[in-house]
C-alpha cells in the first residue's frame, strides 16, 4: 500500500507480508493514517481535513492479492475492473476540496464499489467495535453472525412476515378507525355518480352541443346566406333572366370547346372549366340541401341550451374548464372504482383480520425457531470465547449468553407465553462474564476491570475472525489495557490466527509486536517547520532497537535490549 500527502504521512510504502504483521512507533508518529488508509481504500468516508497541508490531494493505492474465483475480484471483474497478474489495483484521492475518486483494475468507480468490495476482503477490529459490542443490540447481531445460516435463514423468513404483518396491521388500523370518515367518502361519492349517472354524458357531447347551439341561435341567417350563395352560383327562381355562375362557366367552357382542336393549350383549360362547372353545380347542390335541412325550431335551441348548462353544472363540481366533460367522466370512473373499494371495507376487514392471524401464528413459529438456533450457536460462542479467555490469561473466566424475553399481552407466542417482539426476533441478548469461580455472570460492562474487557473483546473478536471467510484481519489497538503475560498471550493468540489468515496489528504492546513476523515502524521527523512520518520494515537489529523502546522508552538501554531479544526468542521458540 503506497501512501501520499495523507496527514503527517508525505509519501511512504507500506509492506503487508502474509501471516502477522505489527505496526509500531511513537503516540502520535501516525500510526493511525496507515489504518485511515486502509480504510479509505475500503471505501472510508473522505476527510479533506486529511490532507497533507500544502498539497492539493491525499492519494492512496493498494495491490491485494485474489484467486480468480474470490467474490471481490468477480465484483470487481462486474464492474469493468482488470487484474493485473493475479492482483486487484485498488487507489483513492481525496482532494483539500472535499473530492473523491475511487478506482478499482484501472477503471473509475463510484466509492460504494470499494464497501462492497470490503466485505469481502478485510476485517477490521478496532476500540469502535469494542464500545459497540458492549451494546447489547450489538451482542444479538455479533451472535447471529457467528450462528451464521442456522440463525440468517429463519431470520430471513422472519424478517420478511413481520415486515407484511406490519403492513397488515396498519391497513386494518387504517379501515376500522377510519371508518366514519370512509362512510361519508362513499356517500359523497354515490351523490356524485347518480348525479352524473341521471344526465348520461357522452364523450365530446358538450362539444357537438355547442356547435348545434351556435347553428340554432343564427338559423335565419345561415339559411339567407345559404340561399344567397344558391343563387349566385344555380340562379334565382324569382328573376330567371339573372344571370349565375353555372350559366357563366357553361358559356365558357362551350367557347373553348369548339376550338381546341386548334390548340392544346386551350383544350387542357377547357377540361379545367369543366371541372369546375362540376363542382360548381355539386356545392350549389349542397347549398340547397343545407338550406332545406336548417332546423329553425325554437323549442329545439331550448332543449340544447338545457342540456348545455345542465352538463356545465357538472363540470364545475366534478372537472374542471380544461378538461371539460372529458374531465366529469374520468371522475366518474376514478369514483366508481374507489366505491367498490369503500364498499368492500367490511370484506377486507375479514380478510386482513385472517391474514394477521395467520401471520402471527407464523411469526411464533419462526421466532421460537430463531431462539432455538441462537441458544444453541449461543453455547457454542460462550465455549469459543471462554477458551480464548483461557489463552489469553484468563483461565478461571466464563462467558455465557443470557436470551430472554419480555412478556406482552399484544406479543407472539414464544415458549408458550405471549411476548414481545420486533424486526429481529423476540429475543433479548446479552453478554455475561463471570471473570473468576465463585462470582455471578454479569454483564460484560459491569463485569470485567479495563484489561479484563480488552481481552474478552479481543476474544470475541477473534472468535469471530475464525467464522469469517475474509482473508485479511486488521486489528487496531484492540490490546489496551493489557500488560505483563497477558500481553504475550495476546501475541501468542494472533500469530497462532496469522497461520491461518493476514493478521495486521496496530499495536503499542512489545510483547504482541514480538509475536510478528513482520513489523512496521512509523517514525516521524521533523525538518525545520516540516513533520513527517515514514514506514519502514525493520530487520531484526533495528527491530531489537525498537522493541528496546517499547519496552523502556530507551533504544540503547542494555536491559531493554536483553529484554528484547529475549521477547523475539521465546516468540520464534513458541512459533
Amino acid at each position: 500500500m503506497r501512501i501520499r500527502s495523507l496527514g503527517v504521512i508525505d509519501d511512504a510504502v507500506v509492506e503487508l507480508s502474509p501471516g502477522f504483521t505489527a505496526v509500531t512507533g511513537e503516540t502520535g508518529a501516525g500510526k493511525t493514517m496507515v489504518v485511515t488508509s486502509l480504510g479509505l481504500l475500503l471505501g472510508g468516508r473522505a476527510d479533506p481535513a486529511l490532507v497533507r497541508i500544502g498539497a492539493k490531494a491525499a492519494v492512496v493505492e493498494g495491490r491485494i492479492v485474489l484467486r480468480p474465483d474470490a467474490p471481490a475480484a468477480l465484483r470487481a471483474l462486474e464492474a469493468g475492473a482488470e487484474l493485473d497478474e493475479g492482483a486487484l489495483l485498488i487507489s483513492r484521492t481525496v482532494s483539500a476540496e472535499g473530492r473523491s475518486r475511487a478506482h478499482v483494475g484501472g477503471r473509475s468507480v463510484p466509492v460504494g464499489l470499494l464497501g462492497e468490495l470490503a466485505d469481502d476482503l478485510v476485517a477490521v477490529h478496532g476500540q469502535t467495535d469494542q464500545q459497540g459490542l458492549l451494546r447489547p443490540a450489538r451482542q444479538r447481531q455479533a451472535l447471529d453472525r457467528y450462528a451464521g445460516d442456522a440463525v440468517a435463514a429463519p431470520l430471513e423468513k422472519y424478517a420478511g412476515a413481520y415486515r407484511r404483518l406490519r403492513a397488515v396491521a396498519v391497513e386494518l388500523d387504517e379501515i376500522t378507525t377510519r371508518a366514519r370518515e370512509r362512510a361519508q367518502e362513499a356517500d359523497l361519492l354515490r351523490f356524485g355518480l347518480d348525479e352524473i349517472a341521471a344526465l348520461e354524458p357522452l364523450p365530446g357531447e358538450d362539444a357537438e352541443l355547442a356547435a348545434e347551439a351556435e347553428r340554432l341561435g343564427h338559423a335565419e341567417s345561415l339559411a339567407s346566406a345559404a340561399q344567397a350563395a344558391h343563387g349566385a352560383l344555380a340562379g334565382d327562381v324569382e328573376d330567371p333572366e339573372g344571370v349565375d355562375a353555372n350559366t357563366l362557366v357553361a358559356g365558357a367552357h362551350r367557347a373553348l370547346e369548339s376550338v381546341r382542336s386548334h390548340d392544346p393549350v386551350l383544350g387542357g383549360l377547357a377540361d379545367r372549366i369543366g371541372e369546375l362547372g362540376i363542382l360548381l353545380a355539386d356545392v350549389a347542390g349542397e347549398l340547397a340541401g343545407y338550406a332545406d335541412d336548417l332546423d329553425a325550431d325554437p323549442l329545439r335551441l331550448a332543449a340544447v341550451e338545457e342540456r348545455r348548462a345542465a352538463l356545465t353544472q357538472l363540470v364545475r363540481k366534478y372537472g374542471d374548464a380544461e378538461g371539460g366533460l372529458g374531465a366529469v367522466l374520468e371522475w366518474a370512473e376514478r369514483g366508481s372504482k374507489r366505491l367498490l373499494e369503500l364498499d368492500g371495507d367490511d370484506e377486507r376487514i375479514g380478510e386482513l383480520t385472517a391474514e394477521r392471524d395467520a401471520l402471527r401464528g407464523e411469526l411464533s413459529a419462526l421466532a421460537q425457531a430463531l431462539t432455538d438456533a441462537r441458544t444453541e450457536a449461543a453455547a457454542r460462542f460462550a465455549a469459543d470465547v471462554t477458551a480464548e479467555l483461557a489463552s489469553l490469561a484468563m483461565p478461571h473466566a466464563r462467558v455465557t449468553f443470557d436470551i430472554r424475553q419480555t412478556e406482552d399481552a399484544e406479543g407472539v407466542e414464544v415458549g408458550g407465553r405471549p411476548v414481545a417482539y420486533g424486526p429481529s426476533g423476540a429475543d433479548e441478548v446479552e453478554l455475561l462474564l463471570a471473570p473468576h469461580p465463585g462470582a455471578q455472570p454479569r454483564p460484560i460492562a459491569k463485569g470485567a476491570s479495563g484489561g479484563e474487557l480488552s481481552r474478552v473483546m479481543l476474544a470475541v473478536e477473534v472468535v469471530f475472525a475464525g467464522s469469517d471467510p475474509v482473508p485479511t484481519y486488521l486489528f487496531d489497538e484492540v490490546d489496551a489495557g493489557v500488560g505483563g503475560k497477558a500481553a504475550v498471550e495476546v501475541g501468542r493468540r494472533l500469530a497462532k490466527l496469522a497461520r491461518s489468515a493476514q493478521v495486521v496489528v496496530v499495536t503499542h504492546l512489545p510483547q504482541v509486536a514480538a509475536f510478528a513476523d513482520r513489523q512496521l515502524l512509523v517514525e516521524k521527523t521533523v525538518d525545520g517547520s516540516v513533520t513527517r512520518s515514514g514506514v519502514t520494515v525493520l530487520e531484526v537489529e533495528d527491530r531489537i532497537r525498537e522493541l528496546s523502546r517499547m519496552l523502556a522508552g530507551q533504544e540503547d538501554s542494555q536491559t531493554a535490549r536483553a529484554h528484547a531479544e529475549e521477547l523475539l526468542e521465546a516468540a520464534r521458540a513458541d512459533a
